[in-house]
């Protein structure tokens, strides 16, 4: 792809969710083709040939029950971008406790990782820079998935259920409600070589129920969490591990609560700055 000019949206938004979705759902349908979720909003990114000021205003129009959501929003014109030029310029292969290396399909293979993960985000998230992807990565490196069933919710990229099947795991079932994260995660499982274990489907929480599973990985927000936890907890297997992170360490105990009452026991918990991850368990007795 040769040079093009883009604009960029940068966005603040109070609270994030689920406007962050909501929003991000919008622009897409609307034309643009690139997100990057920040601290307080998102960057998307639209071809200045596809953007559009009406459909634009329409779409940043979200239906907030009470004050208007978007806090800031601000426009800008960048000029000349070459994606694949600033993609391989600015993404850097990514290493886990010096046992997992996680890169593009641009950069070389190392033959000092214990495992390889190949993903190409395009506009997916979950690339294993992000604090809660490593802490969920982490956490896996600890259990034995050999011959287990997992579901991943949220996949992003299936940086998460590819290494799942990785490690052994029988089946894999990987979710995502956005169609880019999930057609994505569909090339990267291919890319990985794992199509006939993992399984990837688009849509949320509402696809659970037929099938139930012995590990639960949950890297999503604090509010998809806290609404989708009893469904996850009656998937779950008798003995099985539910692992959540996408979530700051202020919302840690809103989120244990939640799982506890619903008869979760807390194993343990992992932080990077900010940010940490929770192994719960579903007690056999």
């Amino acid at each position: 792809m040769g040079s093009m000019d883009y604009i960029e949206l940068t966005c603040k938004l109070d609270p994030l969710e689920p406007w962050r979705e909501i929003l991000i759902a919008q622009l897409a349908d609307i034309g643009f083709d690139s997100f990057e979720e920040t601290y307080d909003g998102l960057k998307a990114y639209v071809l200045e040939s596809v953007f559009n000021d009406k459909q634009f205003e329409d779409a940043i129009r979200l239906p907030a029950a009470q004050a208007n959501p978007i806090v800031a929003v601000h426009l800008s014109d960048i000029k000349g971008i070459n994606w694949n030029q600033e993609w391989e310029r600015h993404f850097q292969a990514v290493w886990i406790k010096d046992r997992v290396l996680i890169r593009a399909p641009f950069h070389a293979m190392d033959p000092k990782a214990e495992f390889e993960i190949i993903i190409e985000p395009k506009m997916s998230f979950g690339t294993g820079h992000h604090e809660t992807t490593r802490l969920v990565i982490e956490w896996m490196l600890e259990c034995d998935l050999r011959e287990l069933s997992v579901l991943d919710m949220g996949c992003g990229t299936g940086v998460l259920a590819i290494f799942a099947a990785k490690k052994g795991a029988r089946s894999v079932t990987a979710i995502d409600n956005y169609v880019f994260a999930w057609e994505n995660s569909y090339d990267n499982v291919q890319r990985n070589g794992f199509p006939e274990i993992i399984s990837v489907l688009h849509g949320d929480a509402s696809l659970l129920g037929e099938e139930s599973y012995d590990v639960i990985l949950a890297n999503i927000t604090r509010n998809v969490l806290l609404e989708d936890l009893p469904t996850y907890y009656s998937v779950l297997n008798s003995g099985g591990d539910l692992f959540m992170s996408g979530f700051l360490a202020t919302d840690k105990d809103m989120i244990v609560d939640r799982a506890s009452a619903l008869g979760l026991r807390l194993i343990g918990e992992k932080y990077i700055e900010d940010w940490v991850a929770v192994r719960m368990n579903k007690s056999s007795r």
